[in-house]
């Protein structure tokens, strides 16, 4: 089942909540149904990743359990904030690479905090580990021209 509140507008958060699963075109195609489509390619890698993640690692796969997203656009900024009902992880601290906690060419996952980092612009959990919030900023900030 997934439950779905009305779409952001302005400085305000759309919902989707869904019983844990890995069925997730559906949840991705909401999520990414308002983004400019030069954008769309890269941002379902990274939010199918961040789902997965607190659907498969988080919750278990337990669908009592939920994953609920929380979306905005704020000022030139798409904004999600994941969270699970898992027991949470202890997320990297600020100072590490995410470089650093690649697994061996031949492991089969443990990719994903890497390319989270290489798609979103902000990464961020909470100290639990049980909630994400991602950042993709739209536009370059006003270059300063050369010209006179």
């Amino acid at each position: 089942m997934i439950t779905i509140s009305l779409r952001p507008v302005g400085r305000y958060w759309g919902t989707i909540s869904f019983a844990s699963t890995l069925y997730l075109c559906p949840i991705l195609d909401l999520l990414l149904a308002e983004i400019p489509a030069k954008l769309q390619a890269e941002l379902r890698l990274g939010l199918q990743e961040a789902l997965v993640n607190a659907a498969k690692h988080g919750n278990n796969l337990d669908p009592s359990k939920k994953v609920v997203v929380r979306f905005s656009l704020i000022d030139n900024q798409y904004w999600w904030v994941i969270s699970d009902q898992g027991q949470g992880f202890n997320p990297m601290s600020e100072e590490e690479e995410p470089t650093d906690y690649l697994p061996p060419d031949e492991a089969e996952s443990g990719r994903g905090m890497c390319l989270l980092h290489q798609i979103f612009d902000q990464v961020e959990w909470n100290r639990k580990g049980t909630e994400l919030r991602l950042c993709k900023q739209t536009e370059n900030r006003p270059r300063l021209s050369l010209r006179r």
